[in-house]
């Protein structure tokens, strides 16, 4: 606890923020020295992937395989692992953990408004601000290559984000702290802040329509059929599976987490909770960096047949916590939670957690609740430095919620020395990440690590 006292004003913490330039000049931001070939990064990807379903792995391998970008986004311990040596301010705050631009889009708040924001928790540790903006500034990096962008571009992309990083910022640290707490990237405000582009502003209304869609209701049809009267989960292996084997078992076990998942809700959440009935669950394969870990989604009607999807997910150790002794917090679901209603603007009324049996921890949260993403693969140039200002905008946010913002802002100051050190550093990750990306695909060829998912899964989910 503070104590009052000794709290300092928003003009000392500034001048202690600019005084950290003297430990780590902005310059020093852009260090990154090409790692020797003698370090395994094989072997890290494998690390991460212990007491994951065996018969997943590939599958992440597969989509990881696609693209250096997509091999970016499934390997968040290397550059976890990198960052633990890069020179940093010495400025913590909650961070994201694994900060790419892909985590980031469009959901409801309680209140039903379409907000845009980090949504993605998983990696979530106290830890530097700058390990975020450095991973979603690499990040914009490879995506703007992937797109065949020119290196003007990349460059560009980068430079928009770390300006607006520390524009934005420096607006939060003007507030109040009760005003940078409610502080929210509204959907309605980014379609008036874009009306002067067109592509933005048509791309942000497009996308506001389409997530009144995206809901448990609208989805409920594709994802379900009704099964000697009752409402199933439909099975669309690899990605979307039952257990068959022992559908007792499956059910049972369920119940047990739930129970356990009702005593992290706050009173009203929890009553409207208990207004759901339970129907079905079945494995659900999402995302990339996730593919392997113990997630599925449960089905909930209400008494008028209205339903409600929960996504259940594994938490496991943050790839920014030393892999070495206990973990400073006893549960992991309860990390990604307590980390997750710090830096989001507003979080989701489910989300809450638990431990099963066996010792693996969870989370929850709304499966679909106006959940909307971009379609990078169709951006062009313009709309890429949109983004990309967009998400920065987000993240300063959530790093001024979590307190950082006057401290912060004194070490960027106002002038673009940063942004130069941010852009050289995206880059030259960015190329480290091509030559990981080549030396995965080399594990591939030579049958270190197999892309071919299996055909069946054991019963080690529930365990």
């Amino acid at each position: 606890m503070i104590n009052s006292a000794v709290v300092l004003s928003k003009i000392e913490k500034r001048k202690q923020g600019k005084a950290l330039r003297d430990k780590c000049p902005r310059t020093a931001q852009a260090e990154w020295k090409p790692r020797s070939k003698s370090e395994d990064i094989i072997k890290l990807l494998e690390e991460s992937d212990a007491d994951r379903i065996p018969g997943l792995i590939p599958v992440k391998y597969q989509r990881m395989s696609v693209s250096p970008f997509t091999f970016y986004r499934g390997a968040a311990i290397i550059q976890a692992r990198d960052l633990a040596s890069a020179p940093v301010s010495g400025i913590i705050v909650q961070a994201c953990g694994d900060c790419h631009l892909a985590n980031f889009g469009g959901f409801a708040s309680p209140e039903r408004q379409l907000m845009f924001d980090i949504n993605d928790f998983d990696e979530t540790f106290p830890g530097p601000w700058e390990w975020d903006i450095k991973r979603l500034g690499a990040s914009l990096v490879l995506a703007a290559r992937d797109r065949g962008f020119s290196k003007a571009v990349a460059d560009e992309v980068v430079r928009a984000a770390a300006a607006t990083y520390r524009k934005r910022m420096a607006e939060f640290a003007e507030m109040s702290v009760l005003d940078s707490w409610y502080a929210q990237v509204r959907y309605d405000a980014l379609i008036e802040h874009f009306r002067k582009d067109p592509d933005m502003f048509a791309r942000l209304s497009r996308k506001q329509k389409v997530a009144r869609s995206r809901t448990s209701e609208a989805v409920l049809p594709k994802l379900t059929a009704i099964v000697d009267g009752r409402r199933q989960i439909k099975d669309n292996p690899p990605v979307l599976f039952h257990f068959r084997q022992n559908v007792q078992n499956w059910e049972k076990a369920h119940r047990y987490h739930i129970a356990q998942y009702r005593k992290s809700l706050q009173a009203d959440h929890l009553e409207l909770f208990d207004r759901h009935t339970f129907q079905d669950n079945a494995v659900k394969v999402v995302g990339v960096g996730s593919v392997g870990t113990r997630c599925y989604i449960a089905l909930y009607l209400d008494d008028g047949d209205n339903s409600l999807f929960l996504q259940v997910k594994e938490a496991r150790r943050s790839v920014l916590e030393s892999p070495r002794g206990k973990s400073r917090y006893a549960n992991q679901g309860f990390r990604v939670v307590a980390g997750q209603r710090l830096m989001q603007a507003a979080s989701d009324i489910f989300l809450g957690w638990f431990r099963s049996r066996n010792g693996h921890d969870y989370y929850l949260r709304q499966f679909r609740d106006m959940k909307i993403s971009a379609e990078i693969e169709t951006f062009a140039p313009g709309t890429l430095v949109g983004y990309a200002t967009m998400c920065s905008w987000a993240l300063a946010r959530a790093h001024a919620k979590a307190g950082g913002a006057s401290m912060i802002t004194g070490y960027l100051g106002s002038s673009e020395s940063f942004d130069n050190a941010l852009a050289k550093y995206a880059i030259a990750y960015a190329d480290q990440a091509e030559r990981d990306y080549e030396t995965f695909q080399a594990a591939i060829r030579s049958g270190r690590l197999s892309t071919e998912p299996a055909k069946g899964v054991g019963l080690e989910f529930l365990q």
